[in-house]
């Protein structure tokens, strides 16, 4: 490596070296959010004394700032404070699907499988195995958050590299590359259908198909896969082996070849894991299936798609149960409690901190602050007037930004699209490109923002290897893939456009008003 190199990596280890101290000595996560709710308690009592010359879309009329220190809001906020925590998505997500995780784990189950799976795995594949493995669960909902992280951590550890290298990496495929998948999902509807809303503003006549940015979404998988390869082997790994290992760390997978008995469990959990697959497939396979709505397995609304935490649940006890009771670890009932229990235990410390992200995330919905800060951006960006390529950047960039205060994909666009989609329109980009590039914008910002409700979580699974693992720490560990994915993928998207390879499909470029 060349002296120069040298300098720029040192340079860039010291910048992340900052973001780290900086970021751990911000106040414990719960309190952070206990102080952003109070800011965004004064905030609203100060800005609704202003008047704001901007329409609500979903409402369509003048935007108004609620104060959330007056009586009615004060009172609001004190009779939702239970259901704002027992109601909060992140929450039962979570315990569900780790309730099934942790029998399949206690029973040796998971350790069994890693442990048979690296063995015939190279180990230089396995970084690019946990972010495309990251990539695809997308199209299971949410079980990217509770399912593939920490296993990244455990294969890694299982591996002799440093766990949070895994998890790194699984978390940059999980949701920095959240729009980007192979197969198609329940959120391509979704936003299509948010897009088509916003063209019909201007042009009633815009019918979008459900996959019209399928084409680049999946070709924007190997350009995640590839980043996030580089950066975890030669960024953010290297930085780690300073990071010493203190968890409990005495029941995580190790390299040891498998016993007899553990070979014998695990061909019996897999049988009955695929039997369990085929039993979903076909239930779910006729087109009159209780599993679909009018005849679609992947509608919001179809059984399957609300099903997936459940299914998740049931896809590892099962063949947990089978593996402990044909390998003989589990002796009775009270050892899959046990299981059950033992992963309660650890779900202490996110469960403070979702009651008080859940609590923020009331607040600051219901004081319109961020539909303010959407609706503001926006009108700032048409009011420039750029280039169509210079425009669509500042669409990455601007939902970028607003990516780390506003979580939520599809309440971000429906903020959105009503205003950029007929503006673009208007500048005759269609609003298939509108669309992917705020995809691009969505996904690459979500790994940094700690108010991404599953953050905190990803905090606690490197807790398990690093005891006094911060905000700061997963910030700075996750800040390399996440400028880099902002900047290539968007330079990706512009190539893309350039060369005019179709972004889905019957999708366009170009918008000509009738």
């Amino acid at each position: 490596m060349s002296a120069s190199a040298d300098v720029k990596s040192s340079r860039v280890q010291r910048a992340l070296a900052t973001v780290e101290r900086v970021g751990n000595r911000l106040p414990d996560t719960a309190v952070l959010f206990v102080a952003l709710l109070v800011i965004v308690w004064v905030l609203s009592w100060l800005m609704s004394f202003i008047s704001y010359d901007v329409i609500d879309p979903a409402t369509g009329k003048a935007l108004v700032v609620v104060n959330q220190l007056s009586g009615p809001a004060l009172t609001s906020f004190f009779s939702a404070l239970v259901t704002n925590f027992s109601h909060f998505h992140p929450v039962g997500v979570v315990l569900v699907a780790m309730l099934g995780i942790g029998v399949a784990e206690h029973t040796g189950f998971i350790n069994t499988g890693l442990r048979a799976m690296m063995a015939v795995t190279a180990k230089w594949l396995l970084t690019p195995m946990v972010i495309f493995v990251g990539i695809i669960s997308h199209t299971a909902a949410d079980a990217g958050y509770v399912l593939v992280i920490p296993l990244g951590g455990i294969i890694f550890y299982a591996a002799g590299r440093h766990p949070l290298a895994g998890i790194a990496a699984a978390f940059a495929g999980v949701s920095g590359g959240f729009s980007a998948n192979v197969i198609p999902s329940a959120i391509d509807p979704m936003l299509q259908g948010i897009s088509q809303a916003g063209a019909q503003i201007l042009d009633p006549s815009v019918v979008l198909n459900p996959l019209n940015n399928y084409f680049f979404t999946a070709a924007s998988s190997f350009l995640i896969v590839g980043l996030g390869w580089f950066l975890t082997d030669k960024v953010v790994e290297p930085r780690l082996q300073s990071t010493e290992l203190d968890g409990e760390l005495h029941d995580t997978p190790t390299m040891e070849p498998l016993e007899h008995h553990e070979r014998k469990g695990l061909r019996a959990a897999l049988m009955a894991m695929l039997l369990s697959i085929v039993v979903l497939v076909v239930t779910a396979w006729p087109v009159e299936s209780a599993w679909r709505a009018d005849g679609n397995l992947t509608a919001f609304d179809a059984p399957l798609m609300k099903s997936i935490v459940a299914l998740i649940f049931f896809l590892f006890v099962i063949p947990g149960i089978v593996y402990g009771v044909s390998a003989g670890t589990v002796k009775s009932s009270r050892d899959i409690i046990e299981g059950m229990t033992k992963s309660m235990t650890s779900m202490g410390y996110y469960l403070v901190i979702m009651f008080f992200i859940a609590q923020f995330i009331f607040a600051f919905k219901e004081s319109n602050l961020g539909v303010l800060m959407a609706l503001k951006g926006a009108a700032a960006l048409q009011a420039m007037a750029m280039p169509a390529p210079v425009t669509i950047t500042g669409i990455v960039l601007l939902t970028g930004f607003i990516n780390l205060f506003v979580g939520s994909a599809s309440a971000k666009w429906a903020l959105l699209a009503p205003i950029f989609v007929p503006m673009l329109m208007q500048l005759g980009i269609s609003p298939d490109l509108a669309q992917a590039a705020y995809r691009v914008g969505d996904s690459s910002t979500n790994i940094i923002t700690p108010l991404m409700p599953y953050f905190p979580l990803v905090v606690v699974y490197c807790q398990r290897y690093v005891k006094n693992t911060g905000i700061g720490t997963v910030t700075a560990m996750m800040l390399p893939y996440s400028l880099t994915f902002l900047v290539l993928w968007t330079a990706f998207l512009l190539v893309y456009w350039a060369i005019g390879f179709p972004l889905g499909l019957q999708a366009t470029y170009e918008y000509v008003m009738p």
